[in-house]
């Protein structure tokens, strides 16, 4: 087992000073998937990679649950509480901005490996959601991939599944998504 993982299971057991030493052994994998996520943020966005990795941890070592399997699992619920922040940011932007000025992106301009603009956050948003309602597992590989930033082999390892697997599903759920956004444009 790597240290990250023995040091999860402390924090998931409770001891104490397991958060502080946690901390330093994930915080340049964090800060990197911040970046990642951040790097596609219209000109002039406000949240820094640091403050993401930040609110991230607060969420991560708060008052909920904190039994992670492994890193794999550790850096998935990090990805998951990135995406969330991003949502929550790109919703107070776009209350601010009479109504946000939202529109539907057509499905020959998103590309969902892509680096994507603040402002679409929102509609990939939603289809994520009505993902995790129609297929949950597909879900997963997505928000491990495109917000968590794992490689097809981390995904596998991650869930469990076959690389073959992991890019089946990868494909299956981008189609799916791609027709949800048509639909809602349409």
């Amino acid at each position: 087992m790597s240290d990250i993982t023995l040091v999860l299971q402390s924090v998931g057991r409770g001891e104490s000073k397991a958060s502080e030493e946690l901390f330093p052994l994930v915080y340049g994998e964090l800060r990197r998937l911040a970046a990642v996520r951040l790097a596609g943020e219209a000109a002039g966005h406000t949240l820094q990679p640091t403050a993401l990795v930040h609110e991230a941890w607060l969420q991560l070592v708060g008052d909920g649950d904190r039994t992670w399997k492994n890193r794999e699992h550790f850096f998935g619920v990090a990805a998951s509480a990135m995406r969330r922040i991003l949502v929550d940011n790109a919703r107070r932007k776009s209350a601010l901005k009479h109504g946000g000025g939202q529109s539907r992106v057509p499905i020959e301009d998103l590309e969902i490996t892509a680096e994507t603009p603040g402002e679409h956050i929102l509609l990939i948003n939603e289809a994520m959601q009505w993902l995790e309602k129609e297929d949950p597992e597909k879900a997963r590989i997505v928000s491990l991939k495109f917000f968590g930033g794992l490689t097809n082999e981390e995904v596998a390892e991650s869930t469990g599944v076959s690389l073959r697997t992991v890019m089946r599903q990868w494909i299956c759920a981008k189609i799916k998504l791609f027709r949800w956004i048509n639909n809602q444009n349409g």
